[in-house]
């Protein structure tokens, strides 16, 4: 399968094949949401078409904040929430008409239980989660605004393409108006 935005994959060969095998393929339109912040999570699932972002909604500043993406050729899902149908911690929201070989957490659960072999791979993909997690957290205190969205660019190079300048921005945590500078500044430089 294509990839069309990501460029940084994890082989979960096994977990993808489950997916196929026991999955129901669902179509999301865009806006419609997998999750919902503060129901219990319940869905996992392998991207076939489309992407989605992670909205949160802001404790004090009363504003939604976009701290995740999952792409075409990635896994989609409040992890490990579903596992527990603990309470979502972000709306996953499809960003353009997509569609998701989705299954349940009870369902991913009892995939996991069946052997050895199943739960190191439970265990690697919570490490992988959680690295993924500690670069972000890095990047937001190591990097600049403008190497941040220069790294979303080399992760994801189509995804200026498909997402709003505010969804951008709000996942560099920067104001919109501060990211559209910085790209007239790449693009500036870029003419020179």
């Amino acid at each position: 399968m294509e990839q069309k935005f990501n460029n940084n994959r994890l082989d979960l060969l096994m977990l993808r094949a489950f997916c196929e095998r026991e999955g129901e393929l669902v179509f999301y339109r865009k806006g419609d949401q997998l999750e919902r912040e503060g129901d219990p999570a319940r869905w996992f699932g392998y991207v076939t078409e489309g992407c989605f972002k992670y909205v949160t909604h802001g404790i004090s500043d009363d504003k939604d904040h976009i701290t995740w993406f999952s792409f075409e050729g990635e896994y989609v899902g409040d992890y490990p929430r579903p596992l527990y149908g603990r309470p979502a911690k972000s709306t996953i929201e499809a960003m353009m008409p997509s569609r998701v070989l989705r299954v349940s957490g009870d369902q991913l659960m009892q995939f996991f239980s069946q052997g050895i072999e199943t739960m190191e791979l439970r265990s690697v993909i919570g490490e992988h989660i959680l690295c993924q997690f500690h670069e972000r957290y890095l990047d937001l205190h190591r990097a600049t605004a403008r190497e941040r969205y220069e790294l979303l660019l080399r992760r994801c190079p189509g995804i200026v393409n498909h997402l709003a300048l505010q969804d951008l921005a709000s996942f560099l945590c920067v104001t919109p108006n501060y990211l559209s500078t910085i790209r007239k500044t790449i693009t500036f430089e870029a003419k020179k």
